[in-house]
Parts: structure tokens; C-alpha cells; sequence
């Protein structure tokens, strides 16, 4: 019997699942997040033979690890190949840095990356299990878009997109509101972590169990694993085999830092990790401290897709360090925090900074970043000030495309960046989105008013 790859929850109080039940329930019954029993390893010579391989062929080595026996391998190549369609460039800024910008998908968001892989899964499941799949997620920003282009007009899966209404830019709310047919959008009347409490309230409601509800967040363990392949795609093309890098990444809800760390647990060389973080700087203060304190209500940034007070994914982050964090944030027991010092540098950077650093590195290297990308940034330059640089290849993360926040880009050079074709084409669509409080109660009824209550 082949072995499959087993996940168990971080609240410990659920059974093992494999991938296909983990994607399908998206949340532990018990609240938790899904995380492998064994991270796989990638035997060296795996690593080294991506330098000859595309994207898609890489994306199939890393994943395959985890799809043993739940999707044959060659579907799972066929899925990889039809996701991944599109440029990943790593521009040179600099002797040892570059630039990925994962930016170049159908929604200009590196979201991209794991909604697309994600939906063409799920999809199949969902044809396996012969019944219909309702997804809610919560966005700050770019989920939304990306899960409702990626699961758009996907046979027998119904998306919920709930997003605050007045924290995402015109663009990225015109990409999620203009698709119609089996995507509807929410506007709440709150912050993120108030649509993302929804969101997971609503998954342990009996009375929407017949729903078959999971979630395309990063709280659903299929959103991670795809997000594991840009690392080693990024260290193929820019390190020797063997040579450890520095990637800086730009966090808030914290799904992409996991990316790096299951990547590094599964072989990739890293040296060092930098996690940038806007004002709601929740997680530098825990690694200074050893205590964690979330941000009630979030902070209001120009990084709006990382204004999260209570990033999900710490549970995931505090688990492999040996720690157990539950939902709700509180510390069962502690991490070891002198590894996690060791491995992460991490760092708050605020909106005036933002600006200051998409300047300078438009005027010092025509380099033009929008507010996520330039965190990152501002994080590894702060990191190189505390460690001295060396010949280790640096990756800075940029996750959105400029032209999604033209206003700011147009205030900090004068300009505003050409939009990609997939931006220019929401300009004129109609929107059409509901409206809800911050109300679990109500939600819930806007969602068995709106698919159906138990029969």
C-alpha cells in the first residue's frame, strides 16, 4: 500500500487526516490548523536537477511529496502545467540581491500561486466525492481576487469572498466583485481578523454542516503547500547548489513565511528568514519578548493585505517549534524561542517607511515596488544592519503588482504604473457585492438564506 503524507491539527485534538480530507475540511474539527506529521525531505540531487527544470516540473517534485496516494502523479503534473502558465522573474538589483516578483498571474498577486493549484484540486475532489463544496475565505487584499479568478466557474464549488470594506483598494475589490455566477463577495463592516473570525466560527456551526463548508485561506493547508515551490524555484535560479539563502518576505497573515519554513524543513538552504511586518507588529514583539499580545482591532496600513492583528498561521510556525498556540491566539505552551531567533529576524516597518524606501528604490536602482514589496525590502535592509552582508543570495519578495495601488505610487513618484492586462480589464465591469455587520448570527443566516437550509 503506497504511504500517504498524514497531517494532524495544532490544537492536537483531532484525528490524522490525509491531503484530501485536510483540503476538503479546510479547518481541524477541533479548530486547528492542519500541518504534515513528517515534513518529507528532497534528497539533494532532487534540489539540484530544478536548475534544468520550468517552473511546473518543479512545482510537481516539490509536491509530490505530499500527494502520494491521494493524487496520481501524472494528474497532478497536468494540474501543475495548467496553473502555472505565466512569468516568475527574478530581476538583479545589486551584486547578491534580486527581486521575485510574483506578480505576473491572472490577478497580478502572488496568490496566484496556490489559488490556482488549489482550485484545480479541489475541483477533482469534488468530482471524486459527487458533491457540492461552499469555500469562505476572508481577504485583506489579494485572496480574494485570486481564489475568486482561481475557482470562477469550477463545476460543483461555490465561493463566499468576505472582505473589509473599507481596507482593500478599488482594484483589488473590482477583481473580486465583478465575476458573478458561483462567486459571491461580502462587504463587512469590520477588519480582517473580524471576516476571518467569521469565516472560522462559521466552519464549527452544526447548522451549516450540510454546507460542506472549507476555506481557501491559508488556514487550509492546500493554500501552503503551493507556496513552497516559488522558494526553490527562486534558489534554482539564483544560488549555486548547496549555497544558503536569505529570503526577506513581506507577512501578515503569515501563510507565505510558512511556505519558506516548510521549504527549509524539507531541505532548502536557508540561512536566514526575514519576516516584515507593518505597524501590527505582533510577531517581531513576541520573538523579543516570549510573549504574545494580538492587535485589537488591527492597524490601519498602506500594506493593507498584511493588516492582520492575529496572523492564523502562528499556530502552524509555534507547532513546529515544538510550542502549541490555539485559535484564539493563547499560548498552551511556549515555543522554543532561542531556535525561532536563530532561524527568523523579523521586523515592523511603518507606513512612512514604506514610502520612503518605494522612493529610494525607484531613484537608486529603478527599482519600483508597491507597499508590500517595499516592507520587504525595508526588513532585509534592516536585517543587513544587524548582520553584516555576505555572498549569501538575498530574495526580497514583491507580492503584488504597482499598478494595483496607483494613488500611492502616484503620490510617493509622480506616476502611476502601466496596469497589467487582467487590471485593465475590471475597469468598466459592473460590481455587484451584499453587505453584513460584523455578526456571526447574521451571517449565518446570509448563508443558509443563500444556499439552503437542512432539509
Amino acid at each position: 500500500m503506497v504511504s500517504q503524507t498524514l497531517f494532524y491539527s495544532t490544537n492536537g485534538q483531532a484525528p490524522l487526516a490525509n491531503l484530501r480530507e485536510a483540503l476538503l475540511r479546510g479547518q481541524a474539527p477541533d479548530r486547528g490548523l492542519y500541518m504534515p506529521v513528517e515534513i518529507p525531505r528532497l534528497p539533494r540531487e532532487e534540489i539540484a536537477a530544478m536548475a534544468n527544470l520550468p517552473y511546473h516540473e518543479i512545482a510537481l517534485t516539490v509536491l509530490r511529496h505530499y500527494t502520494t496516494g491521494v493524487v496520481d502523479e501524472t494528474k497532478l503534473s497536468a494540474l501543475c502545467k495548467d496553473a502555472y502558465q505565466f512569468d516568475v522573474p527574478l530581476e538583479h538589483v545589486g551584486q547578491h540581491t534580486w527581486v521575485m516578483r510574483l506578480d505576473r498571474g491572472p490577478t497580478a498577486s502572488f496568490k496566484d500561486f496556490a489559488a490556482r493549484l488549489m482550485a484545480r484540486m479541489l475541483g477533482l475532489f469534488v468530482v471524486q466525492e459527487n458533491r457540492p463544496l461552499t469555500i469562505l475565505t476572508a481577504t485583506s487584499g489579494d485572496t480574494g481576487s485570486a481564489v475568486a479568478s482561481a475557482f470562477a466557474g469550477v463545476p460543483g464549488i461555490r465561493v463566499v469572498v468576505l472582505f473589509p470594506e473599507h481596507e482593500v483598494s478599488r482594484l483589488q475589490r473590482k477583481q473580486m466583485t465583478t465575476l458573478g455566477g458561483n462567486i459571491r463577495t461580502v462587504a463587512v463592516a469590520g477588519k480582517f481578523d473580524d471576516c476571518q473570525a467569521m469565516v472560522k466560527r462559521a466552519f464549527a456551526d452544526p447548522s451549516l454542516g450540510h454546507l460542506s463548508l472549507t476555506s481557501a485561506n491559508s488556514i487550509n493547508i492546500g493554500r501552503l503547500l503551493p507556496q513552497i515551490v516559488y522558494y526553490y524555484y527562486a534558489a534554482s535560479r539564483v544560488a549555486e547548489p548547496g549555497a544558503s539563502l536569505v529570503f526577506s518576505v513581506p507577512s501578515g497573515n503569515f501563510g507565505n513565511m510558512m511556505g519558506a519554513v516548510l521549504g527549509w524543513r524539507m531541505g532548502l538552504p536557508i540561512k536566514r528568514l526575514v519576516v516584515a511586518v507593518n505597524a501590527n507588529d505582533e510577531f517581531p514583539r513576541m520573538l523579543k519578548t516570549g510573549t504574545y499580545e494580538k492587535i485589537e482591532p488591527s492597524r490601519h496600513c498602506l500594506s493593507n493585505a498584511m493588516n492582520v492583528g492575529h496572523p492564523s498561521n502562528l499556530a502552524r510556525l509555534v507547532a513546529l517549534y515544538g510550542g502549541r498556540m490555539d485559535e484564539t491566539g493563547v499560548l498552551g505552551s511556549k515555543p522554543d524561542f532561542d531556535a525561532m531567533r536563530k532561524d527568523i529576524f523579523s521586523t515592523s516597518v511603518s507606513d512612512e517607511q514604506t514610502r520612503e524606501t518605494i522612493k529610494f528604490t525607484w531613484t537608486q536602482h529603478r527599482l519600483l515596488l508597491e507597499p508590500h514589496g517595499a516592507v520587504a525590502w525595508r526588513g532585509f535592509e534592516e536585517y543587513l544592519s544587524i548582520e553584516p552582508p555576505d555572498r549569501s543570495p538575498v530574495v526580497v519578495l514583491e507580492t503584488a503588482h504597482p499598478a494595483k495601488f496607483p494613488e500611492e505610487i502616484q503620490r510617493c513618484l509622480g506616476f502611476s504604473p502601466d496596469p497589467p492586462p487582467c487590471l485593465r480589464a475590471v475597469e468598466n465591469l459592473p460590481e455587484q457585492f451584499d453587505r453584513l455587520p460584523s455578526d456571526q448570527n447574521v451571517f449565518r443566516e446570509y448563508l443558509l438564506d443563500t444556499f439552503g437550509p437542512h432539509v
